[in-house]
C-alpha cells in the first residue's frame, strides 16, 4: 500500500478516476479499510464521480472496517450513492453493495437489494448465503442455496465453503455428506477454503478420521486448513497429533496466526498440559502475536483444569484489557470441578459487574456449592438468578438418522417412540447397575433425598438420544449424540458403562470437546 499510494502521489494532477479506483482497491485489499474509505471521500471531495471500479472496493472497505470505527450510516450512504450513478444496475456494483451489507449484519437490506437486482451472478448468490450463514441463520442459508441450484447458478468455491460450514455449525452430517459429493463432480473439492470447510464438518459431526482424509487428500493448503486440522485435533484429544501437524505446518512455511495458537492452547487444555501450553503462549511474542481475550480463556481454563486456581486468578488479574465474560466463566468452571465455592463467588461477583446475563454462570455458582455440600447458598444463588429474571437455558440433545434430526431435553416423553426409548434405558440401566454403575448425585442442585435426585439424572437429554439411538442405529455404526451444554459427571460416567454393557461405540459432542465411548471408555480419558 505504500508503494501505491506513493506512485498515486507521483502522478500528475489531477488524478484520473481509474488512479483514485486502484489506490482504494490498494487500501482495501490490504486490511487498511479506514485508509480505504478516506480515499474514497476524499475522491469525492475532489470532484471524481464514483465509478463501477471505484464502489466495489469502498464497499469493501465498509465492510471490513471494526463495528467501533464504522460510521453507522456509512453502508446506507454508500448505498444511495451508488444508486443515484449511471452503474446502478451493474450486477457487480449491486453484488458488492449486497456483500457489503452482508457482512454489516445488514441481512434485511441484503435480501432487499438481492430481491430488487434486475441480474445475479455467483457472487450475490454466495454474499447473501455466506451473510446468512454468518448471523447463524442455517435455515434461510440452506434455503437460498437450493434456490441457487434450480436456478442452474455455477456456484464457485466460496459458495460451497458457506453452505458446509452453516452443515457443520448445525452438525447436518448427511446433507453435508451430499455437498462434498457434488464438490467432487464439481472438482471445487480442490480448494482449500472448501476443504477446510469439510474437515470442520467431519470433525463437528464426530468423523475426526474422515476430516483427517479430507486434510491428507488437499491438493492445495492454506493457513485456514492447517487451522482447521488442528483444532479438530485439539477438540478430538488428539494432542500429540496437534503438536506434530503445528512443525509441520511450520516447516511448509505457514506462518501461525492468532487462531492457530488458540487451537494449540485449546489442545493443551484438553490434556492438563501446562508446561506445553504455557510455552506456546510464550511463542506468541516470537510472531508478534498480541495475546487476545481468547488466548487468556484458554489459559485461565487450562490452569483451572489441572486445580491451579489461584494461579488461573492471578493471570486474570495480570491482563492487559478488562476481563470479558468469557473468562470469569473459565474460572467458574474450574471452581465447579474442584468445589472452590469460595473462588466461585469471587468469579460469578465479577462476571455479573460485566453486564453478564448468563444462565449458565448463575447455574455453575449454584452448582458449585451445591457439590461443596453449601445447598442453602446453592438455593440463594438460584433465587439470585430468578430475581434477575435470568431464566436457566435448556439443555438439548439432538440424533441425526435416515436424513431426521431427534431433538431431546431431560425427561422428555414428547418423541413418537419415548416408551420404547425409557424401556431399552432401564434394561440397560439394570446392565450397568450390575457392572457397578452408581448414580452420583452430588451435583443436583436440589436438596431433595437421594433417590430423587437419581430419578432425575437418569433421563438427562443425551440419554434419551442415546437411548434412541440403540434402537434405530444400526449396529456397529457408531452413535453420534451432540449437546448444547457440558454433559454432567454422572452422564459421562453413565455412558461409559453403557458403552461397556451394549457393546456400542457411541461419540458425544458437548459444549467443550468430544468424547468417544468405547468398552467402558473415554477417549478424555475422564478429563474434560
Amino acid at each position: 500500500p505504500e508503494l501505491s499510494l506513493r506512485a498515486f502521489l507521483d502522478l500528475p494532477a489531477p488524478p484520473s478516476p481509474a488512479a483514485w479506483s486502484s489506490l482504494i482497491s490498494s487500501f482495501a485489499q490490504n486490511g487498511l479499510p479506514a485508509a480505504a474509505f478516506d480515499a474514497f471521500r476524499r475522491m469525492l471531495a475532489a470532484g471524481v464521480a464514483a465509478t463501477d471500479r471505484s464502489i466495489p472496493p469502498a464497499a469493501k472497505a465498509v465492510a471490513a472496517a471494526a463495528d467501533s470505527s464504522r460510521p453507522p450510516l456509512a453502508p446506507h450512504a454508500l448505498h444511495g450513492l451508488a444508486s443515484k450513478t449511471p452503474f446502478a444496475g451493474d450486477v457487480f456494483v449491486w453484488s458488492a453493495v449486497l456483500d457489503m451489507y452482508a457482512k454489516c449484519g445488514n441481512l434485511a437490506d441484503a435480501r432487499r437489494v438481492f430481491d430488487e437486482m434486475p441480474e445475479r451472478n455467483v457472487v450475490s448468490w454466495s454474499a447473501l448465503i455466506g451473510g446468512y450463514a454468518d448471523a447463524g441463520m442455517h435455515p434461510a442459508a440452506l434455503c437460498i442455496f437450493r434456490s441457487a441450484l434450480e436456478e442452474a447458478v455455477q456456484v464457485n468455491d466460496f459458495t460451497v465453503s458457506c453452505i458446509v460450514r452453516v452443515c457443520a455449525a448445525a452438525t447436518l452430517f448427511e446433507l453435508g455428506a451430499q455437498v462434498h459429493a457434488r464438490s467432487i463432480k464439481t472438482a471445487l473439492d480442490a480448494s482449500p477454503f472448501v476443504g477446510s470447510s469439510l474437515v470442520s464438518l467431519y470433525s463437528k459431526c464426530g468423523l475426526v478420521d474422515c476430516a483427517y482424509q479430507v486434510f491428507s487428500a488437499a491438493p492445495e493448503r492454506n493457513l485456514g486448513i492447517w487451522n482447521a486440522v488442528l483444532i479438530a485435533s485439539a477438540q478430538h484429544g488428539h494432542t500429540s497429533t496437534a503438536f506434530e501437524r503445528f512443525t509441520k505446518m511450520q516447516n511448509a512455511g505457514f506462518r501461525p496466526n492468532f487462531i492457530t495458537f488458540l487451537c494449540l492452547l485449546t489442545a493443551c487444555s484438553h490434556a492438563g498440559l501446562v508446561d506445553e501450553g504455557k510455552r506456546y503462549f510464550s511463542l506468541m511474542k516470537e510472531y508478534r502475536i498480541e495475546p487476545q481475550v481468547e488466548h487468556y480463556a484458554a489459559m485461565v481454563d487450562l490452569l483451572g483444569r489441572v486445580g491451579r486456581i489461584t494461579e488461573a486468578l492471578d493471570l486474570i488479574e495480570s491482563m492487559p484489557m478488562e476481563p470479558p465474560d468469557s473468562v470469569w466463566g473459565a474460572l467458574l468452571m474450574a471452581c465447579r470441578m474442584f468445589k472452590d465455592a469460595d473462588t466461585a463467588a469471587i468469579a460469578a461477583k465479577r462476571l455479573f459487574e460485566t453486564g453478564s446475563r448468563s444462565s449458565g454462570a448463575h447455574m455453575l455458582l449454584s452448582s458449585t456449592y451445591a457439590a461443596a455440600g453449601r445447598h442453602v447458598d446453592a438455593a440463594l444463588a438460584r433465587k439470585a438468578m430468578r430475581d434477575a429474571g435470568i431464566r436457566k437455558e435448556t439443555g438439548l440433545s439432538w440424533l441425526e438418522a435416515a436424513g431426521e434430526v431427534h431433538t431431546f431435553v431431560s425427561n422428555c416423553r414428547r418423541h413418537p417412540r419415548s416408551n420404547e426409548i425409557y424401556n431399552v434405558l432401564e434394561k440397560v440401566g439394570k446392565k450397568m447397575a450390575a457392572a457397578g454403575y452408581v448414580a452420583d448425585a452430588s451435583a443436583v442442585v436440589k436438596d431433595v433425598d437421594r433417590d430423587e435426585k437419581c430419578a432425575s439424572l437418569g433421563y438427562h437429554s443425551e440419554r434419551l438420544a442415546i437411548g434412541l439411538g440403540l434402537l434405530i442405529v444400526p449396529e456397529g455404526v457408531p452413535i453420534r449424540v451432540m449437546k448444547n451444554l457440558r454433559v454432567c459427571d454422572d452422564c459421562h460416567n453413565a455412558v461409559k458403562y453403557l458403552s461397556k454393557c451394549t457393546g456400542r461405540v457411541v461419540v458425544l459432542r458437548d459444549n467443550r470437546r468430544f468424547h468417544r465411548f468405547e468398552a467402558g471408555l473415554c477417549s478424555c480419558g475422564d478429563f474434560w
